[in-house]
């Protein structure tokens, strides 16, 4: 029977096509750089086949390279599901649980998400970090979280998904701005309305929930959060989009800025919805854990689902 590869070396070749550098997808590892090279050496010798070309300055992995490392990744998030499910077996609410969120929901609901989590599952130890939706999605598909809580609509590929709330999007306007009875965007200056940046999702939902499609309204500044955002606003006498969540958190408050419905009557929120891989053995913990948050954000005055 042929040896079976080292988890520890697909670790390696993981890391290393995810950062391509050997010095720092060693450090990455907690490694020397010649344990790493090592280690992809033996997985080489293992599988009889080139994982990646060198020369003296570069590197390219061949095309069994980069369909080891697909592989790879399938095998080790399988083996972090093994041990989960031996471990919690009959506790689906018991143990680790590593949560990533993004950073437009993240500030504010982190506190009471937390202490509520922690009355009442005090056995639960929840690691939580905040990223982009990009990079989250990236970490769950690799298995280096077990769930994610972002916005809806995303590509979220093959993936679970359950709503926990709806959360509004209001226009922030300085208070200097006169708002008529019917507003519109075309009351507001060119280059007037403030936004996150691209890889910000809530950039995207809040244009198109709230209708804005005439770009010149858009200021080409802009922040990389929504504290920075109501800065400018403040500061350049603007607008920007603000989720519920945010101001109910009490961003606006002591500020020359008031809130004004984009489109009067008219539903314009993002969906608030935690995310796992359907190949996961924890579903129980994730549903139990999406009740958990939805009480949360209607606690933030979110809306519920179906509401």
């Amino acid at each position: 029977m042929n040896k079976l590869p080292s988890l520890r070396n697909l670790q390696y070749l993981i890391k290393l096509h995810e950062i391509n550098n050997f010095n720092r997808a060693a450090e990455a590892c907690f490694v020397s750089q010649s344990t790493l090279s090592n280690g992809i050496q033996n997985l080489e010798e293992q599988f009889n086949g080139q994982l990646i070309e060198r020369d003296h300055k570069a590197f390219v992995f061949t095309d069994l390279g980069l369909a080891v490392v697909d592989q790879a990744k399938k095998i080790l998030q399988q083996t972090h599901e093994l041990t989960d499910m031996t471990v919690n077996f009959n506790q689906p609410m018991v143990g680790k649980i590593k949560i990533g969120c993004i950073p437009t929901i993240a500030p504010y609901i982190l506190k009471q998400f937390y202490s509520t989590a922690l009355a009442k599952y005090p056995e639960l130890n929840i690691l939580f970090i905040e990223e982009t939706t990009e990079k989250l999605l990236k970490k769950l598909e690799a298995a280096e979280l077990d769930c994610v809580i972002l916005a809806l609509p995303t590509e979220i590929k093959a993936c679970h998904s359950k709503i926990l709330g709806r959360d509004k999007f209001w226009l922030a306007v300085h208070a200097e701005f006169e708002v008529q009875e019917a507003f519109s965007y075309q009351q507001l200056p060119d280059e007037s309305v403030f936004l996150l940046p691209q890889e910000h999702c809530l950039t995207d939902h809040a244009i198109s929930a709230c209708k804005l499609v005439d770009k010149t309204k858009i200021s080409p500044l802009s922040a990389a959060s929504l504290n920075t955002l109501i800065e400018m606003v403040d500061c350049f006498k603007g607008a920007t989009f603000l989720p519920q969540l945010a101001v109910k958190s009490g961003l606006i408050n002591n500020r020359d800025i008031k809130l004004i419905e984009p489109i009067s009557g008219k539903d314009t929120s993002r969906d608030i919805a935690l995310v796992w891989r359907q190949t996961t053995q924890k579903s129980a913990t994730f549903q139990q854990l999406a009740d958990l948050i939805s009480m949360v954000l209607t606690d933030l005055n979110c809306d519920k689902v179906g509401v």
